[in-house]
């Protein structure tokens, strides 16, 4: 009984090691890669100027609309709570749900818009130019 016993912890053992050595395993994941805007337009060529990186965590409320706005800087989001609807002035939509990802509009009017019962929120990346704004609101 005892060498079952014995035999038995041996495995354990090596099988815990095994998990160990996986768990740190260092794991990249694409999240999104592109050359245009959710609605297909190709981004635009950097402007010159002083380099700015603004990583924002922005929370809507539930039920709420941004007002209308526009980015004249390239610029990426993922979704991280909620639910969010993007919309054009020409009537284009996205739906967002958490865990998904945009490359947004650059240079179109557009708004944001909390139709769910939970806070949305959204970590935004944007890539814009020292003193110069990231959004311009209507």
């Amino acid at each position: 009984m005892n060498k079952l016993f014995y035999g038995f912890c041996l495995v354990l053992l090596l099988t815990g090691s095994t998990w160990a050595k996986e768990t740190n395993i260092t794991r990249t994941e694409v999240l999104l890669k592109t050359g245009t805007s959710w609605d297909g337009d190709t981004l635009p060529a950097y402007p010159e100027g002083k380099p700015e990186i603004t990583l924002l965590r922005i929370t809507i409320p539930a039920h709420t609309q941004l007002p209308v706005h526009m980015h004249p800087v390239i610029n990426a989001g993922i979704l991280l709570e909620g639910e969010l609807t993007v919309m054009t002035q020409s009537k284009q939509v996205m739906h967002l749900k958490a865990g998904e990802t945009l490359s947004e509009l650059v240079n179109k009017w557009h708004y944001g818009k909390n139709e769910g019962d939970e806070p949305a929120v959204i970590m935004v990346f944007y890539v814009g130019i020292q003193g110069e704004p990231i959004t311009i609101k209507k």
